[in-house]
């Protein structure tokens, strides 16, 4: 199983590292529900809800959003210039040391 590290900051600003498995097709929302942090994930990862809205924090270039995750982003709140949908956001080995916050709900 390969490992990456990831950091995700909770809506009181509790950090949590979590060690991520990347070779078995899970995306940013699902770690946050296997891990117990508040995320709804609605729409089941379809990029229709945005309850998994989160901000990247670190230096990852990971802003190719898809038309569907522009247009969810579009339709919520709080969005600022690093918004992502986790749900949008597959684990993968060079996401080591990634850095996201839970967007207020």
């Amino acid at each position: 199983m390969s490992l990456i590290n990831v950091t995700i900051i909770d809506r009181e600003g509790v950090e949590h590292k979590i060690e991520a498995p990347t070779d078995i097709n899970m995306n940013i929302m699902e770690l946050c529900k296997a891990n117990d942090l508040p995320v709804e994930g609605t729409c089941g990862g379809m990029a229709m809800c945005a309850s998994c809205h989160c901000y990247v924090e670190s230096n990852h270039d990971i802003f190719n959003r898809s038309d569907a995750e522009e247009d969810m982003l579009d339709q919520a709140f709080f969005v600022e210039a690093n918004s992502r949908l986790g749900c949008q956001i597959k684990l993968a080995d060079e996401l080591e040391g990634l850095v996201l916050r839970l967007a207020p709900q």
